[in-house]
């Protein structure tokens, strides 16, 4: 398997800050590279309403789906209730808006979440959580309420099935050469990006952007349960999390 990378982009919603997604569509356009967009539907978190209401959100939104991006349900309000993060399936931090929530309660969530995607002509085939943090409840509602059976999130170095999903790794917060065999999503946050940021994903693209693909370009038919390597990898990387925490 040949290095591939692929792009994400966090918190896009009618609050988020035009000008610097702007800024990211436009150097992104330049390189030929499609990301997955995650779109807060019913955002309520004051860290990420940066700009006052556009209600022309929702048409940029399709903007992006016409010309190849991937959109994806990125929770429901992105409002933490709960610091059950570390016992999800992805550990990544305490907080979480799903992790640690009640079944039923995350099904409301999700469920009220793909109705309003559907309001605005949308049927994500794909979710990601606030933190990264979800737990095997956020299966159960994600499988009730909607279609979505892939997931952009965990520790792998490529994508694998658990239990009726396709998980989809995500590696790095920041686009940089990776120097293992694998499939690396970059997960970026244009709201809080600074001009280094920007120069310096612009500097990758410029450099790799042969060896970018899309999420849309994924073959999820012929994709096998976790390897013994991924599980290493997992445990050493969470481990070390673990530890340093303890520190």
């Amino acid at each position: 398997m040949k290095t591939k990378y692929l792009i994400r982009l966090d918190d896009a919603c009618p609050y988020m800050d035009t000008k610097k997604w702007q800024r990211i569509e436009k150097i992104l356009d330049e390189y030929g590279v499609k990301p997955m967009v995650g779109i807060i539907p019913a955002n309520a978190d004051p860290k990420t309403m940066i700009e006052s209401e556009n209600h022309m959100f929702w048409d940029k939104a399709k903007a992006w789906q016409e010309k190849g991006w991937a959109i994806a349900l990125h929770g429901y309000d992105h409002v933490y209730i709960s610091n059950d993060g570390l016992k999800g399936l992805n550990p990544l931090w305490k907080r979480s808006e799903f992790a640690g929530v009640t079944v039923e309660e995350q099904r409301k969530k999700i469920q009220e979440g793909m109705n309003i995607m559907h309001e605005h002509g949308f049927n994500p085939k794909y979710f990601f959580a606030p933190s990264h943090t979800f737990d095997e409840n956020t299966l159960v509602a994600l499988k009730a309420e909607s279609d979505i059976r892939i997931i952009s999130d965990t520790v792998a170095t490529r994508p694998y099935r658990y239990k009726e999903f396709v998980f989809v790794p995500q590696f790095s917060g920041s686009c940089r050469e990776m120097k293992m065999k694998g499939l690396f999503a970059f997960c970026l946050h244009p709201n809080t990006m600074n001009d280094e940021a920007f120069e310096n994903t612009e500097k990758c693209l410029n450099k790799h952007s042969y060896e970018f693909t899309s999420f849309n370009a994924i073959d999820v038919n012929n994709i096998k349960k976790k390897g013994i390597v991924d599980r290493v990898l997992s445990w050493l990387y969470f481990t070390q999390r673990k530890i340093r925490r303890i520190r």
